[in-house]
């Protein structure tokens, strides 16, 4: 069985998903005339929108939040520093360089999925991959397909992978018990959870500020006691990319694991954070704002926040050429040297909350999934909840290895599903996106009508985006 699933992992994460991923990043980049870049400003006037409310949807700021409570995990400190040890400082260029042609692939999914959300029986926004595949492809076997994979590894797997890091950085650093620790943490995501989708958009937008502008700060102050040496830091990470200068695991390694790294940290191209975005009120009212939030999700993560730990391990003189020191310990060690033993405690800290909002997040990409599946009844749904509280407590004693590796084989399935859906309903994003910036260009602020483009009428729900201003 390991064998297997092993194989299924090297083709979709040896080959498809590392080829494909930036592919489509770079393809969406050029077709969409570097929408990422063009619309950078547009970016954070979406997020803070103009108050418009609707209780059928969540703010853009909570959305924002929601995703980046998922995407914001422990890859994002034991990640970075395995891709340092293994690729050395020239995998953080790679970072970069992912995130930046990531960005036009968050902002394509999570645009289609706005224009193809509907309603569930409460009369709240429900969409995803899922929807577009069903409604914008006429796909809905490869719609159901993706949900059971998202179901399998957001839901429940990666869950408890995260539960694990909580136990062992909460043991490490303070001795507490794995299993108390899982118990604990069950029990407060349980409260969030049970509340729905809304309660864990409010507990989003209230702890993932606080965590990223934390971490950044941390990570400010070390640049500032360091500042002499961050030019040379930025030099040695693009020298290294390019093999201008030796470095572990040579121009290859750095590339591959630069890149590794960042597509597991953003998600781009996945389709998970589709599944929050589309559960927005978009503020301006069109499908193509909220693809731009999600656009900023993915350079907050990997920009801001990896960049900040690659930045505090490279500042420290950790990582020593030879060492197995790497991971989480390594980080732990770089913090050491800047701020002493509370270095430890912040880690553990960091990890704690990195994990638990991924829980929760990862979390409601599922009940999105479960509506699509016609499972969103509250009997399905409650046994989605003690099935996702009950991996936290297993995952958070138990070694997770085999169960995630075919959470690794569920999510590279259906990102390889979304990904051809994607590149498939590409005009579409196209024809969203030149609405968009012409609406811009006159001076109006953006809103979609659905009369004005009769092709995309099949499919997606007149009620939420025939309404005139």
């Amino acid at each position: 069985m390991d064998a297997a699933i092993n194989f299924i992992n090297d083709i979709f994460w040896g080959y498809i998903l590392i080829y494909g991923l930036l592919a489509i990043g770079l393809y969406f980049t050029l077709r969409l005339g570097f929408v990422q870049f063009r619309l950078f400003p547009e970016m954070f006037r979406t997020v803070l929108g103009g108050g418009q409310k609707d209780r059928a949807g969540i703010t853009p700021f909570q959305a924002l939040c929601t995703s980046l409570a998922s995407r914001v995990g422990t890859g994002n400190i034991a990640g970075v520093a395995v891709a340092l040890h293994l690729g050395g400082p020239g995998a953080v260029f790679w970072m970069w360089m992912v995130a930046l042609v990531g960005m036009a692939t968050a902002y394509a999914e999570s645009t289609l999925a706005q224009l193809y959300k509907t309603r569930n029986k409460d009369g709240e926004y429900r969409g995803g991959p899922a929807f577009y595949m069903a409604k914008g492809l006429r796909a809905p076997w490869a719609g159901a397909i993706f949900s059971v994979s998202l179901i399998l590894a957001f839901g429940l797997v990666f869950n408890a992978v995260q539960a694990n890091s909580i136990a062992e950085a909460m043991e490490g650093a303070f001795g507490v018990p794995k299993l108390g620790v899982g118990i604990v943490i069950a029990i407060i995501s349980a409260v969030v959870i049970f509340g729905g989708i809304r309660q864990i958009a409010r507990v989003s937008e209230f702890i993932v500020p606080f965590m990223a502008l934390a971490y950044l700060l941390v990570a400010l102050y070390v640049i500032a006691i360091n500042f002499t040496e961050v030019p040379t830091v930025l030099m040695h990470i693009v020298t290294s990319a390019f093999g201008l200068e030796a470095a572990a695991g040579g121009v290859a390694g750095a590339m591959l694991n630069g890149v590794k790294r960042g597509l597991f940290s953003n998600e781009a191209g996945m389709g998970s954070a589709p599944n929050i975005a589309a559960v927005a009120t978009p503020d301006p009212h069109h499908p193509s704002s909220q693809g731009l939030v999600q656009s900023l999700g993915v350079f907050i993560d990997t920009l801001l926040i990896c960049t900040a730990t690659a930045l505090m391990i490279l500042l420290s003189g950790a990582m020593v050429p030879g060492s197995d020191l790497t991971g989480t310990p390594l980080t732990q060690a770089a913090l050491r040297e800047h701020i002493g033993v509370a270095g430890d405690w912040f880690v553990a800290f960091a990890i704690l909350l990195f994990a638990f909002t991924s829980i929760i997040g990862n979390y409601s990409y599922a009940e999105n999934a479960m509506v699509f599946l016609r499972l969103g009844g509250p009997v399905w749904i409650g046994l989605l909840r003690v099935g996702a509280l009950a991996m936290v407590v297993w995952g958070s004693y138990e070694s997770v290895s085999t169960v995630f590796n075919a959470a690794d084989a569920a999510m590279g399935l259906m990102a390889t599903i979304n990904i051809i859906s994607i590149a498939l309903l590409s005009g579409t994003v196209v024809k969203l996106t030149r609405d968009y910036i012409a609406q811009r260009k006159a001076g109006r602020r953006p809103e979609f009508h659905l009369n004005d483009y009769p092709e995309l009428t099949e499919g997606v729900d007149a009620s939420i985006w025939s309404r005139r201003s």
